[in-house]
């Protein structure tokens, strides 16, 4: 029986793992909006009630027909079944899970849910009032464990969840891509019936049927996972914007695997593209002569200097690759970086030239940064985004507020943001709020003919800002004239800006579904636009 609570044990760990690896496997594909995470929790419930319930019907019908020792048989019979699942899953989630997104991200996540987690969920969950069977079985006549045993049982398992996800999301997820730490998982209930298999175990009803699952579910997810890397690169390379790419590195993070993507050569010099994609979107782009491919990283120093003509010190709220705080850095300019990812550091400092000994690098929280801000700064520059768009409780009064305080008297705060064009109201809700903070506002867009989501780039201070063009070096001709175009023109807050517009604070806010709509809104522009390779996370 100790053996028993040991497996129930593992298995309750290996269903929080998947839960925690299911969201993060889903993220490039359906977002991390509000509607996503009721889909997965959901999904999750419904397919643990099924399980006890299914457990529990098994247990009976063992029981009433005289088949009671087919109740160890079937409790190790789950975590086989479990596994076999799992490695189809992992076979088809990286082909199917694109269509499923293209077709409606909300319903597209509840079905990708249920392709990845309904079997393992319901199979491991059936486990529970299997054992309580077994223990009311030996208790039988004994008096012994008035509950029949279930609690004892739901301690165990609700133990083992708990040490699930601390080692999930403290060594799997930190050592290896979601993809392979999945395949952990699976060999991992894949191999527990083995356990009771050994020679001199206790007689198993219908051993031998036991021991072919058994064995198909260790050999295929064993399999799977030492040829995880090879199967995975065949989807590689892909065509993307008329040239091929391939994937010149693949980072393990707690906030999302980074890739670093490197095209074939795209102009007669031999020069390359190197993309910083994370969680499903491009982060940055860089040529392989270090020049930044990226229009936003000119525009951000270019506002920068435009208003601040006397810039000497700089804080950048995100790193990514790293272009912005080195280009500042470059001109003389006191440049602190921060960024609550380490892989985003390493990833910067190994590709994309990101140089520690000019830029004071500081791992930790924008806003918990913000808030022990020490000394002041002339520029800001806010560049901060998970999943598809800034996190609410960063773009609220009481962020900004903070943000107010780590600035000079004249300091300016430069946001690079993403807008919805067709749903503006989520943007109003922005503007409405930091307008609150910061009484001088400008915006500036890049043309926005034909486009549904641009990137438009927020300039606010609380003293009148100042004018001064800057001259900018190192700006590729292909943007310099976009860019004085679009330095030429800000957009005073208005009316139409600001329509609908409600103050967002951190006791308070009314607008998640707002901001979850536009998220989803980007995300499917995202799907549709990429190839399912760059994805798979």
């Amino acid at each position: 029986m100790l053996l028993s609570y040991a497996i129930i044990f593992v298995t309750g760990g290996a269903t929080l793992a998947m839960e925690l690896l299911a969201s993060r496997i889903m993220t490039p594909y359906f977002g991390v909006s509000l509607y996503i995470w009721t889909g997965i929790l959901s999904i999750t419930l419904i397919a643990l009630a099924i399980g006890y319930w299914w457990g529990g019907k098994l247990a009976t019908s063992f029981t009433r027909s005289g088949r009671s020792e087919r109740l160890y048989t079937g409790f190790l019979l789950m975590p086989a079944l479990s596994a076999l699942s799992m490695v189809i899953s992992c076979l088809a989630y990286p082909h199917v899970f694109p269509l499923l997104a293209a077709q409606d991200l909300v319903w597209g996540s509840f079905i990708a849910c249920l392709l990845l987690l309904g079997v393992p969920l319901v199979t491991t969950s059936a486990m529970n009032p299997l054992l309580i069977a077994m223990r009311m079985q030996h208790n039988a006549g004994t008096g012994h464990s008035a509950d029949a045993g279930s609690g004892g049982v739901f301690f165990t398992s609700t133990v083992g969840s708990v040490a699930g996800v601390v080692v999930t999301a403290f060594l799997l997820i930190p050592a290896f891509s979601n993809f392979v730490s999945l395949l952990i998982v699976t060999l991992s209930l894949a191999v527990l019936p083995v356990i009771a298999l050994h020679p001199g175990s206790q007689p198993i009803a219908g051993r031998r049927g036991l021991v072919v699952t058994t064995a198909l579910a260790v050999v295929a997810s064993a399999g799977l996972l030492w040829q995880a890397d090879s199967y995975l690169g065949r989807m590689w390379p892909v065509k993307y914007s008329g040239v091929d790419w391939s994937i010149e590195a693949s980072v393990a993070s707690m906030f999302g695997t980074v890739k670093v993507l490197k095209s074939t050569p795209i102009d007669d010099q031999g020069r390359f593209v190197r993309v910083y994609f994370q969680d499903g979107l491009i982060q940055n782009r860089m040529l392989s002569d270090g020049q930044s491919f990226s229009f936003y990283t000119f525009a951000l120093e270019g506002l920068s200097w435009l208003h601040q003509p006397e810039m000497r010190s700089a804080l950048t709220l995100g790193v990514g690759a790293g272009v912005v705080p080195t280009r500042l850095s470059a001109r003389g300019v006191d440049v602190t970086a921060v960024d609550i990812d380490p892989a985003s550091f390493a990833v910067a400092k190994r590709f994309f030239g990101l140089d520690e000994r000019k830029v004071k690098l500081v791992q930790a929280d924008a806003r918990t940064y913000l808030r022990q801000c020490v000394g002041k700064h002339d520029v800001v520059v806010v560049d901060l985004f998970h999943g598809d768009g800034t996190p609410d409780y960063l773009i609220t009064r009481d962020f900004f507020a903070d943000l107010r305080a780590c600035l000079t008297p004249d300091g300016i705060a430069v946001f690079n943001t993403f807008a919805d064009l067709d749903a503006p109201i989520a943007y109003a809700h922005f503007l409405t709020t930091l307008r609150v903070e910061f009484p001088h506002v400008l915006l500036y867009r890049e043309d926005e003919r034909d486009a549904r989501h641009v990137n438009s780039y927020v300039v606010a201070s609380a003293a009148a800002l100042k004018h001064r063009p800057p001259s900018l070096d190192r700006v590729p001709p292909r943007y310099a004239a976009d860019l004085d175009k679009m330095m030429a023109n800000p957009r005073q807050l208005d009316r139409g800006l600001m329509a609908g517009g409600q103050i967002i604070t951190d006791a308070r806010s009314t607008v998640s579904d707002d901001l979850a709509r536009m998220q989803m809104n980007y995300r499917a522009e995202v799907v549709k636009n990429l190839p399912a390779a760059f994805l798979v996370n």
